[in-house]
């Protein structure tokens, strides 16, 4: 692999539960290539690269033989592949790629234009904070970003941007951190949810990952494993839901009713529950602290559909708060 600083997040027991990897495989947030690499060298055919960023793409022009690089969104995978995958691999999240580089507009920490667009295509993060209505860019805070103070920051960027647009991730963060209590020792930066949601918002990551659940399903051939690490709760809860109505584990209004066709296996869980990076890993790596690894193998029953909603995602319609 090329000297990469982006560090694959819970590789280890990814490669140890999917022992023996064979077959043709996915890496649905290509990013550097951790995955891919490893999967390669771990036993994989064959792994296609799936990555919505242009750069990624641009990045990543001489690949090894046995690797090849779409670009794409992994929420549409199963149009992306002709042939049927033994499995596939979504690390859900920013990669620090995007972050390290200011001028992507995804970090607190460095100045630059408020972008945050993976796709660097639609709506950005200057488009929702300063075209938003204050209740739109409250429920953003509040549904993707589990901040408390959601409407107290929406207010005030919504009285800042009376003086002029907010254009800066550095601006932006100025405004967060004057209207949060100073934060304690070992607390995360003020800014830390709020512009965790904003990107979550911008890029649809919660649609998206709903879609590429639904996806994997109709592209995985039976025996294959759905690999998903997510970095934050709402992404992990809605895995698990996911998980664990098609393993046919959901609760049903009328136990004594018999099973339908929906109510049918499609997976068999492979982890019980979250795998959660060793305190070594952390220490190597300070992104694999909120990582959550959960995995499922596929089964033989036919593909159907699980609504989004079904999981969990919360409904925000940025139609509805004046920024589509």
């Amino acid at each position: 692999m090329a000297d990469a600083p982006h560090i694959p997040v819970l590789l280890n027991p990814i490669l140890e539960k999917c022992a023996p990897v064979h077959g043709v495989w996915l890496d649905g947030t290509f990013g550097y290539g951790g995955y891919s690499y490893a999967l390669k060298e771990a036993g994989a055919s064959k792994v296609i690269g799936v990555d919505q960023d242009p750069d990624v793409i641009a990045r990543n022009q001489n690949l090894p033989e046995g690797i090849t690089l779409i670009q794409g969104r992994f929420g549409d995978l199963d149009k992306l592949v002709d042939e049927p995958l033994d499995g596939v691999v979504l690390d859900i999240g920013v990669s620090s790629m995007q972050i390290d580089e200011g001028a992507r507009g995804f970090s607190f920490m460095r100045d630059g234009p408020l972008d945050m667009r993976m796709s660097q295509s639609g709506p950005s993060a200057a488009d929702v904070v300063n075209r938003g209505d204050e209740e739109l860019i409250a429920n953003i805070l509040f549904q993707f970003g589990e901040e408390r103070k959601s409407r107290r920051i929406a207010r005030a960027i919504v009285a800042a941007r009376r003086e002029g647009d907010i254009t800066s991730t550095l601006q932006l963060a100025e405004i967060i951190k004057k209207n949060l209590p100073h934060p304690k020792p070992n607390q995360p930066h003020p800014a830390t949810r709020s512009f965790q949601a904003l990107r979550i918002a911008v890029n649809d990551e919660l649609g998206e990952l709903a879609r590429g659940l639904n996806a994997a399903e109709a592209a995985l051939a039976p025996g294959g494993l759905l690999v998903v690490v997510t970095f934050h709760s709402l992404e992990d809860r809605m895995v698990k839901r996911f998980m664990q109505i098609r393993s046919g584990n959901a609760p049903r209004a009328n136990r004594y009713a018999p099973e339908t066709e929906a109510d049918a296996a499609r997976f068999e869980k492979v982890t019980r529950k979250a795998i959660e990076a060793t305190e070594a890993e952390c220490a190597a790596n300070p992104r694999a602290r909120s990582a959550r690894l959960r995995i499922a193998r596929r089964l033989e029953t036919p593909a159907a559909y699980t609504d989004p909603h079904d999981i969990g995602m919360p409904k925000i319609d940025l139609s509805k708060g004046g920024i589509l």
